[in-house]
């Protein structure tokens, strides 16, 4: 049950309540730029998703066995070489190296795969599919994970690492669905000149980010209700 509330909480957390781009405002660019229409808005969330979950996967395998502070695989090299025991070894300090070569090839196969079996989506996305390389959501996700792997005491496992992934995407999604929806509605109306294009965006981008913290305490209610329904 515990770790059903967890999970739930992180899943909640990274969709609603610490919404990725209307919380922490990362992954900016595509949330502006491919938000004119909601099929295409659609679209791009669901690659976000998918790449985000395929490279928190690969992140949490990365830095449980390898970056972490007293990674085993490390620490058995170390061994092996004759090193000295009780040595604790860091290799932290690549993990931003490791995670753009991680996001960039999930990227990739992506845009190959997108490219084959969907070709007008590849059209309508034009540069902002690979552009998702530097979509700093991911690396976001991929950074919060390193950090809930730093504490030996309280390590995340891998369902909480994609819990986080799964969540932060589908929050992306609806945010820039939502951003969709209404930029679609502007197009019918009468913007004044001065704020037509970016700056009724960003004005519409406030107003949902503040929408969304009228989430806040729901993983607490959530927990309190799971926790009344298992007793």
């Amino acid at each position: 049950m515990e770790m059903l509330i967890t999970l739930l909480q992180i899943a909640i957390g990274a969709a609603l309540i610490n919404n990725f781009v209307l919380h922490y405002f990362v992954g900016i660019c595509p949330f502006l730029g491919v938000s004119r229409r909601t099929d295409t808005a659609l679209g791009m969330g669901l690659a976000v998703t998918f790449v985000m979950s395929i490279a928190a996967l690969l992140s949490w395998v990365f830095t449980y066995y390898l970056l972490r502070p007293g990674a085993p695989l490390p620490a058995w090299v170390w061994q092996a070489v004759g090193g000295k025991s009780g040595v604790v070894i860091d290799l932290s300090v690549l993990s931003y190296i490791m995670y753009i070569f991680v996001i960039a090839a999930s990227v990739q196969f992506v845009e190959m795969y997108v490219r084959k079996f969907f070709p007008a989506l590849y059209k309508s996305f034009g540069v902002y599919l690979p552009l998702i390389t530097t979509n700093c959501a991911i690396l976001f996700a991929c950074l919060e994970i390193m950090k809930h792997l730093q504490d030996p005491t309280r390590l995340w496992g891998l369902p909480e690492a994609l819990t986080l992934a799964v969540g932060g995407g589908l929050g992306f999604t609806l945010a820039i669905v939502l951003m969709a929806g209404i930029r679609e509605e502007l197009d019918q109306c009468d913007v004044p000149h001065s704020l037509r294009g970016p700056g009724i965006a960003l004005i519409v981008a406030g107003i949902l980010a503040m929408a969304f913290m009228g989430f806040a305490g729901v993983d607490r209610g959530i927990e309190t209700t799971v926790t009344i329904l298992m007793k």
